[in-house]
């Protein structure tokens, strides 16, 4: 997962979006409108009636349901007193809503494909993560974060919010209403990389044993003896948000983050987590080979191994 997108978050997803205006961009525009008129103390019915709008108008925008104009954006947020330089980032991104792809290299755009994430996985029934470095974003622990924050050269000041949000994201498999499924896929080698040290990983490697018994929680682990797959060619996430809007697909860099919503792009991350999961092993497999990556590396650290 890459650091600079995440001032309030993490690491990568894909989506796909079929109804009109449900994009990514459209999302994250909606996020922020909401935002605006949620600290200008109006609701959605007042700000309506300010503006000559049907409050649905204003409900559906908000929502992500549809993409309001550039003229619109810059209507309803002169309406609400917004920041000059908002309300400049914001039109500019709503005058391609409906792009194939939305690439965000700026510190602020990416800040807004987090919010975008952050509201796509709210609304989540099923979450396919797929990583072959890390342990996957959503099944991390905070001092694991923290750990590839510090060693990536996050600014101090900036890391306890990072470390917030990501775990904050923890949310969309653990709400009592309605949580996604989660399917993670993680490469064997990701279990032994040292990642802040034994006590860490120790720490990390019992959380994925803690979340495999949750019902919400499907690990498996993929052998480095099974060679090339999918997962290799970098870390994704494809969620799903039920029959009414199509999977999305996030995919992240250490300087960049791109979201796809097309259809084609977004079958061919689908065909790639299938593969994947077609050459993992069993949830039992993957819990007994946690089991015996910690046992084999508390013995390292505690200079007993081979003395059995």
């Amino acid at each position: 997962m890459h650091l600079c997108g995440e001032l309030i978050a993490t690491v990568g997803v894909a989506i796909l979006w079929h109804m009109a205006g449900t994009t990514p961009k459209a999302v994250a525009i909606g996020s922020e409108l909401r935002r605006a008129r949620e600290d200008a103390g109006l609701s959605a019915r007042q700000l309506a009636d300010k503006l000559g709008l049907s409050h649905t108008t204003i409900g559906r925008w908000e929502k992500g349901e549809r993409s309001p104009r550039p003229v619109d954006v810059a209507t309803v947020l002169s309406a609400l007193g917004a920041d000059n330089a908002i309300r400049e980032e914001l039109v500019e991104l709503a005058r391609d809503t409906d792009g194939s792809h939305w690439v965000a290299t700026s510190l602020p755009e990416q800040q807004r494909q987090t919010a975008a994430l952050l509201e796509i996985e709210r609304d989540a029934t099923a979450i396919t993560a797929v990583s072959a470095m890390l342990i996957p974003g959503l099944l991390q622990t905070g001092n694991y974060v923290r750990a590839i924050m510090t060693a990536g050269g996050v600014p101090d000041a900036d890391i306890e919010t990072r470390v917030a949000v990501r775990l904050g994201r923890r949310d969309a498999i653990t709400r009592t209403s309605k949580p996604a499924i989660l399917s993670a896929f993680v490469d064997e080698s990701a279990l032994y990389r040292l990642i802040g040290g034994h006590q860490v990983m120790h720490e990390q490697l019992q959380w994925l044993l803690h979340v495999m018994e949750w019902p919400t929680v499907d690990l498996r682990v993929v052998p480095m003896g099974v060679g090339w797959h999918p997962g290799l060619e970098g870390a994704f996430d494809l969620v799903e948000r039920g029959v009414d809007h199509a999977p999305v697909v996030q995919l992240e860099t250490r300087r960049s983050s791109l979201f796809l919503h097309e259809t084609a792009d977004v079958a061919t991350y689908q065909e790639a987590a299938a593969k994947v999961k077609e050459v993992a092993l069993s949830p039992d497999a993957t819990s007994e080979l946690i089991a015996d990556v910690i046992n084999r590396m508390d013995a390292k650290h505690d200079g007993t191994a081979g003395t059995d």
